[in-house]
């Protein structure tokens, strides 16, 4: 199937501010020590929690946070490991199990907002997009897979995804990392899209086209 591409918008950022909800500041206040947080308006709660945590040392904060939102998926040893490693490396970057590398960034940036640069600061690419089919009749529903390998021709060859997944992106390999390489992928109407991924992974500069044409071969699944 054939598509264009057009990139509308391309963003670096260092947090991505509506991940975190009001329900999960009140639930981090009480893991602080700070009780009836939900009798506080909703605008100062970030605030606050960010003064509760500056009185615990960065490490143990980070084992609270990581508790939190990474609890079911990291053991204690691995939590211990990373809440030190987190104060030298930015190891959501290079956290191996690549399904916890985007909750480790929202965690990284908490911490690294909470307490004014304490924490090694990483980034996100946001990038808004219209992809268009160039065939009629077209009805496909993009997957984050088919994404990635429509960008495969208007991204640098300095880019890190396309020298490690070089066969993925061409279709000649399974690519199952493409769920965890694009964080979010939104279409929020006709054929634009927006693709929330990782700072290291996509990098602004590494976008070096606006408009480009390409092809996907669809698997029976897709089709």
């Amino acid at each position: 199937m054939k598509y264009k591409i057009e990139v509308e918008d391309v963003r670096t950022v260092d947090e991505i501010t509506e991940y975190w909800t009001n329900d999960d500041y009140i639930q981090l206040l009480g893991k602080f020590d700070y009780p009836d947080a939900e009798d506080t308006g909703t605008e100062s709660l970030r605030e606050l929690l960010f003064m509760a945590i500056s009185d615990f040392e960065p490490s143990e904060a980070a084992k609270v946070v990581l508790a939190y939102k990474l609890g079911e998926h990291l053991s204690e040893g691995q939590i211990d490991q990373i809440s030190n490693d987190m104060l030298d490396d930015t190891v959501c970057e290079e956290y191996p199990e690549m399904e916890l590398q985007a909750a480790l960034f929202h965690v990284n940036q908490l911490l690294f907002k909470a307490y004014n640069g304490k924490f090694p600061s990483s980034s996100a690419t946001i990038i808004q997009c219209f992809i268009s089919p160039l065939e009629e009749n077209n009805e496909t529903v993009l997957t984050k897979e088919m994404v990635l390998k429509l960008f495969n021709d208007g991204l640098s060859d300095r880019n890190i995804v396309k020298r490690l997944f070089e066969e993925q992106l061409k279709g000649n390999a399974d690519f199952p990392e493409a769920e965890n390489i694009i964080w979010d992928l939104q279409n929020p109407e006709k054929n634009k899209y927006r693709i929330t991924t990782s700072g290291n992974l996509i990098k602004k500069e590494e976008v070096i086209s606006t408009v480009w044409e390409s092809e996907i071969e669809l698997s029976p699944e897709d089709s």
